[in-house]
């Protein structure tokens, strides 16, 4: 929630929503579940039990590997009718196998239903090895589902034109029945960088979240997230809801190899090229150094900087307008985090507790999304822990309609508290401790359905890898209301047990008992909601205007060259909350300032711009590993599309001296920033990865977008940005050449210097 792009404009909420919130947040809308029959049926899948909980089926990251180790075989997806009659859709469709899972056999996730309650999207990977050593190669595709209706029979299609030669998983239908998905598919198609590799292990991610017509065949990358996105669902207000990994800080695996010696063998590629150089380097620019690196923070004012938190995220179906849920951050969700620099006294650690702020109830992480069917804007979601739990943890809901500012949106505990930790080897779990929850399933009738298993330690492989045996149990429950908190009371089915096998590809692996119940959906039909789109404000309009630029030929230049254009009108003004990072803010010069303290005031100049390159290396030069992990780079794409900066830091813009900025950025690609002084030197550093799409013209207010009011206690501003009145200006002066036949990604750029 730092110097970011990701701002909408603050609405004051409605006094019913407002009202709602603070009734909720007392737990006193939610009504106990009856014990009426299920108004509709719900679907699930089963899956065999994976004990390990690192990139497996169901960890929370790196979930979407189809290797055997990661997903065992014999699961199917099944559909529960009110009056407890199941069926077998993918048995009945003619897919999957019992027993010895072979060529047939298959594992399914992720199941979405359509807009009309007819039919389903789901994903699924077929095949295993027919025999001991057999490595073969599959991927999760996406299938559709039809014959949900009593007396019909299921039928299974893959769904067309998707990317064939990748993982694609958690689809979902958009408005216009375009899927939405999340894909390993590389940013830019490119087979010599996959697969991408996260910012924290160096492990193989998935990319974003992409949409597909089935029918066309086209394909659009909406958010380029260089750790993953997980879940998308839309809501009720057309906007699509997912969990984003935000990761960005630098290499622990490079640092590790610098600190301790070469252990994991990380280098430097010298760009993103199939025929890049492998560099003797593993050098980073961006952002400050980890903590652990003292040897680069000796002699600065630097505290080190890490950063690691799954937050919900929205943008629009068009990929346009993306920021985390109604510009939610660490200082509304988050207990605890550090300042940026320990030389100014302005600057303190975020402690949530004494804070005043209204929400009362901190959650670190915010995993697989529901919104309440009876409530529209109230989100449903999981915070488990990183590892142990394969997602499992503590069920809680955040009110987030459009236009509730997150310093008055509540976090509400469902399950208790305690439902977050691990139960330690040995030890006695938390009094209030009931296991672990996933997949909470709101109901339209108000019910609440959630997996659950009772288990509190981590989860272990108590049998052998040949006879794996998990400690969980996950089945589908209803959950019932103590007068307090929610708990799991009985199943939804007696338990659905299988005989199977499979080789590993090494070991045979036999199992013989219940599957896991996961991913559960109610099968109903739902009114489409609006799809939202673009909007160019008053103030930014007004200069287009004055400066005689046609917008849609303006935008059109843009989505011909796959770039876009992000646009701050005063990035001098913070939101008053954010106190870890400079707040006395002057552009250098003499131009515009805005302070909220005494002390020290920071001159910037200068917004320096970084692309994800996927430029970093591992497992040595000699043999390295697959793919590539993104690097924060200056940004070389698109840059000479922006007014000359000749005395600023690679890759920057000139701060105007109303204190707005405007720069033309490559679109489909993960960017971030920082605002400099005049030396180059980082003053307030973004710490999210932003994505644009060709054509967007994306603006803010600010530099840290505001809830209520700027650090001065004045809202936010208004100025039409000089800074987009002379790109435009220098825009329309630049000859014909700048531009014809100008590709984003071409590294050669242009042969000419802005004066010929």
């Amino acid at each position: 929630m730092i110097c970011s792009l990701e701002i909408s404009a603050s609405r004051p909420a409605t006094a019913a929503a407002f009202l709602a919130s603070i009734l909720f947040s007392l737990g006193l809308v939610l009504a106990s579940p009856s014990s009426a029959q299920r108004p509709h049926p719900v679907l699930f899948v089963t899956q065999m039990p994976i004990p390990a909980d690192f990139i497996t089926i169901g960890s929370v990251f790196g979930n979407h590997r189809p290797d055997m180790n990661s997903v065992g075989r014999g699961g199917d997806l099944h559909l529960l009718y009110p009056n407890g009659t199941r069926r077998n859709l993918t048995q009945e469709a003619g897919f999957g196998m019992s027993e010895f899972q072979g060529a047939d056999a298959i594992a399914v996730r992720d199941p979405a239903v359509h807009w009309d309650g007819t039919k389903a999207v789901f994903s699924m990977v077929v095949g295993a090895p027919t025999e001991q050593f057999q490595v073969i190669d599959t991927r999760w595709q996406l299938y559709e589902v039809t014959g949900l209706s009593v007396g019909q029979t299921a039928v299974v299609t893959l769904v067309p034109n998707q990317p064939t030669d990748f993982n694609n998983v958690s689809p979902t239908y958009g408005t216009d029945d375009r899927i939405l998905f999340i894909s390993d598919r590389p940013r830019n198609g490119a087979m010599h960088l996959y697969p991408q590799l996260d910012e924290y292990e160096t492990a193989p991610t998935n990319s974003g979240l992409w949409r597909l017509d089935p029918g066309s065949g086209e394909l659009e990358l909406l958010d380029h997230a260089p750790s993953g996105d997980f879940k998308p669902t839309v809501d009720s207000f057309g906007r699509v809801i997912f969990s984003r990994w935000d990761h960005l800080q630098r290499d622990q695996q490079a640092d590790s190899d610098v600190l301790n010696g070469e252990t994991y063998g990380t280098f430097n590629y010298s760009d993103e090229s199939e025929d890049a150089l492998l560099l003797a380097n593993r050098d980073e620019v961006y952002p400050e150094p980890r903590p652990a690196r003292t040897d680069l923070l000796e002699g600065t004012n630097l505290e080190g900087h890490r950063f690691n938190h799954f937050f919900p995220w929205m943008v629009n179906e068009d990929g346009q307008e993306l920021e985390t849920l109604n510009h939610i951050g660490r200082h509304e969700l988050h207990s605890y985090f550090n300042r940026a620099m320990n030389d100014d006294p302005n600057q303190v650690e975020f402690i949530a507790d004494g804070s005043g702020r209204f929400n009362p109830n901190p959650v670190e992480n915010f995993l697989q999304i529901r919104e309440d069917p009876t409530t529209a804007g109230r989100y449903f979601a999981i915070d488990a822990p990183e590892f142990q739990t394969h997602s499992g943890g503590q069920i809680f809901t955040l009110d987030s309609p459009p236009g509730l500012t997150p310093d008055f949106a509540p976090v509400n505990y469902i399950t208790h508290r305690d439902t977050h930790s691990v139960t330690p080897e040995g030890g006695t779990p938390e009094p209030q401790h009931s296991g672990f929850y996933r997949n909470p399933l709101p109901l339209s009738d108000g019910q609440l359905l959630a997996v659950h298993t009772a288990e509190t330690r981590a989860d272990d492989n108590e049998g052998t890898r040949a006879n794996p045996q998990s400690r969980y149990d996950f089945r589908l429950k209803e959950m019932g209301f103590d007068g307090t908190y929610w708990t799991a009371g009985a199943g939804l089915t007696p338990g659905i047990s299988k005989n199977l096998s499979y080789w590993d590809p090494d070991v045979l692996v036999s199992y013989s008992g219940p599957l896991w119940e996961l991913d559960p959906v109610e099968v109903r039909p739902r009114p489409r909601p609006i799809s939202q789109g673009p909007h160019l404000p008053a103030p930014e309009e007004s200069i287009f205007t004055a400066e005689k630029v046609d917008l849609e030929s303006f935008r059109q230049f843009l989505k011909d060259r796959d770039l876009a254009l992000i646009v701050s009108r005063d990035v001098t003004t913070r939101d008053e909350t954010d106190r870890q990072q400079p707040f006395n803010l002057r552009v250098a010069g003499g131009g515009t300032e805005t302070t909220g303290a005494g002390g020290t005031v920071y001159e910037i100049r200068y917004l320096q711009l970084f692309q994800a390159d996927q430029i970093r290396g591992i497992g040595g030069r000699e043999s390295p590993r697959a793919g590539r992990r993104p690097l924060a780079q200056p940004q070389h794409d698109g840059l000479l599309a922006n007014p000359p900066s000749p005395s600023g830091p690679p890759g920057s813009v000139t701060v105007a001296a109303d204190g707005s900025v405007a720069a033309i950025v490559p679109a489909r690609r993960a960017m971030t920033w920082q605002l400099t002084d005049s030396a180059g030197t980082g003053v307030v550093r973004e710490r999210y990865w932003l994505t644009f799409q060709p054509g967007e013209i994306r603006v803010c207010a600010s530099c840290h977008g505001l809830n209520t009011q700027d650090q001065a206690g004045q809202p936010e501003p208004t100025n039409p940005p000089e800074a987009l009145r002379q790109l435009l200006q220098y825009w329309q002066a630049s000859p014909p050449i700048f531009f014809d036949g100008f590709e984003s990604g071409d590294t050669t750029r242009w042969s000419v210097s802005v004066g010929e």
